[in-house]
């Protein structure tokens, strides 16, 4: 009897203690309440509430941009003209006031200035909020003068026609083309051999483009530069532009006195006095 008594009493133990090999303490147990518990979503009337909010910051906002006078064109200023006036700019600008600044179709204005005042190289029209529109334009400067009968036509360095003027602006160099009887017209053609005398133009120093009057084309290998005091440059092909023109600033600054100049080798410039 008292035997099967501590039988049980040992096999109590066991069962409390997790076994007669067990020598750890017994495993604790998760409470309860926390097993059950999930994260709570939003309710539907808070959902509702927030969607509303979105609607009426939404109208707000739309309203304040395009129905409101808050946001709306006052002032239309113009810089960087220079030949062109401000007024010309405007009106080919066509940006009306009092209207919502965000209807402004910027890139459509800068479109409508490049078509209609081909003297504009560059623009930019800008928003500056709450009311004003910034219109930024350069100009093309032109490169070299062409002979249009008692007129000029401007071409910039890029070889672009951009303007026929009655005065020919100073220190701009005139072409001239002899190139009736040349065998380069029937192989480079008329336009190619202008387009040569613009290379030459854009290669000159600021120094000798305002000296030189006239830019002689014969031939797509015989280009000369006349310049002011009765100086001739002959200046070959456009090609090597930069080496000539370096060579040329060489043997002017050599021979003050020289009257004519030969760079169409520029490895070997020469000059002489007659």
């Amino acid at each position: 009897m008292a035997g099967a008594v501590r039988e049980k009493a040992v096999a109590g133990r066991e069962e409390r203690g997790g076994g007669a090999g067990s020598s750890g303490p017994p495993a604790a147990r998760r409470p309860a309440g926390r097993r059950g518990r999930r994260l709570r979503l939003p309710g539907r009337r808070v959902l509702i509430a927030l969607l509303l909010a979105v609607i009426v910051l939404g109208g707000f906002a739309g309203w304040v941009l395009y129905g409101s006078n808050w946001l709306r064109v006052e002032q239309v200023t113009v810089s960087g003209t220079d030949v062109l006036s401000a007024d010309e700019v405007l009106d080919a600008a066509r940006i009306s006031e009092d209207v919502p600044m965000a209807t402004v179709d910027t890139d459509a204005v800068e479109a409508r200035l490049a078509a209609e005042l081909p003297r504009i190289g560059a623009v930019d029209v800008d928003r500056v909020w709450p009311h004003r529109v910034a219109v930024k334009v350069t100009e093309r400067q032109p490169a070299v003068l062409l002979r249009k009968e008692e007129s000029f036509v401007e071409v910039d360095d890029e070889g672009v026609r951009f303007a026929t003027v009655r005065t020919a602006p100073e220190n701009v160099p005139i072409v001239e083309m002899q190139v009736a009887d040349s065998p380069s017209l029937d192989r480079f053609g008329r336009q190619r051999l202008r387009e040569s005398a613009v290379r030459v133009a854009g290669a000159l120093s600021e120094s000798v483009r305002r000296d030189t009057r006239t830019i002689l084309v014969r031939s797509y290998d015989s280009v000369t530069l006349e310049l002011s005091g009765g100086r001739t440059v002959l200046w070959g092909s456009a090609e090597r532009g930069a080496a000539k023109s370096k060579a040329l600033a060489a043997v002017m600054n050599a021979e003050r006195d020289a009257r004519y100049f030969d760079v169409s080798v520029p490895s070997a410039p020469a000059a002489s006095s007659s």
